[in-house]
């Protein structure tokens, strides 16, 4: 028989070799998953961030004079998105001779900035995505400072639009035709996105992504969004599949109160039945910067921002590549 002493070493050593065996195995279970998650996690789009803050900055310059419809400022920034819609190299809308689609209110001449990525097997259905690039101009001096510059309302959708036109003119493979446009006069109440329904038949256009104001982080947290009428249609249900898998997450609009699937462009294609929706992260009860001169690129998260895009971008991919094809609105009688 074993002494005691002799006994109790031995049974040391087994419990010792048990616990190392244990962690053993438990380390190569946690390499396991980790691993097996980091390969079903969806890739990303390649949104460059200094990219969206090179457009952000330039829209919102002093320079453009806060963007109002009608003026020098406004008449810059259509400038600056049809010569990027130029080096993108997208074709004019409907065979017009450039980029703007012409007309006049109120006494005023006015312009939507429209390119065109024709799409391959269904290049007659249209994705229209978009986002306003007016704003309000000079405002009452706050501090001495009278240049209401719009960075998130919505310098920073057209950053979207254009990060998101470059995104699909590289990738290549749209079956639809994507319809690239900054509207005008959307803060006049939604001349530009107006006008546009009344040149096109809505059958067909499959889908509107509306972006509004994604600088800063949601009231859901970090990598989240919100969409305007997420229940009048399953538009929102087809983009939450597609972020599955990633770490993006979509959220209907909390801030039914202030009525915001009514307040963008989306409105102008929804009443004529298009599943036309906006995304956006803004607080909007708490944004103390909205329709103020305060509305600064120093106030904005660049980095929020090309997430948004990114999550936007896989999120409607199947929508573009005709996999997906939302339902359509009840059309909105006025």
């Amino acid at each position: 028989m074993l002494n005691n002493y002799v006994f109790l070493k031995i049974l040391v050593i087994n419990s010792s070799i048990k616990i190392i065996n244990m962690r053993f195995f438990l380390s190569i279970a946690v390499f396991f998953f980790s691993f097996c998650n980091c390969f079903s996690q969806k890739p990303k789009p390649n949104i460059k961030v200094q990219s969206v803050s090179k457009h952000i900055n330039a829209l919102a310059s002093d320079k453009m004079q806060g963007r109002k419809v009608g003026t020098e400022g406004i008449e810059l920034a259509a400038q600056y998105i049809e010569s990027e819609f130029s080096k993108i190299g997208l074709k004019t809308f409907q065979g017009a001779k450039d980029y703007r689609q012409r007309f006049s209110k109120s006494e005023m001449k006015l312009a939507n900035i429209i390119g065109v990525l024709e799409g391959n097997s269904n290049k007659e259905e249209w994705v229209v995505v978009s986002a306003h690039y007016d704003h309000l101009g000079i405002l009452k001096p706050v501090a001495g400072d009278s240049i209401a510059n719009g960075a998130d309302d919505d310098a920073s959708g057209v950053a979207a639009v254009l990060a998101l036109a470059n995104y699909w003119k590289k990738k290549g493979g749209n079956s639809r035709t994507i319809v690239f446009i900054a509207f005008t006069g959307e803060e006049m109440g939604l001349w530009g996105s107006t006008y546009f329904g009344t040149q096109i038949n809505p059958e067909k256009c499959i889908a509107g992504i509306n972006i509004e104001m994604i600088g800063k982080d949601s009231k859901f947290g970090p990598k989240t969004a919100f969409l305007t009428g997420f229940e009048r249609s399953d538009f929102g249900e087809i983009i939450r599949k597609n972020l599955k898998g990633s770490d993006y997450k979509l959220y209907p609009d909390p801030y039914k109160n202030f009525n915001l699937f009514y307040r963008s462009d989306n409105a102008s294609l929804a009443k004529l039945g298009v599943p036309a929706h906006t995304f956006s992260t803004c607080p909007i009860d708490q944004d103390q910067y909205y329709h103020t001169v305060n509305d600064e690129v120093e106030t904005l998260n660049v980095q929020t921002i090309a997430n948004t895009i990114s999550a936007i971008a896989l999120g409607t991919e199947s929508i573009i590549n005709g996999k997906d094809t939302p339902t359509r609105v009840a059309i909105i009688k006025e």
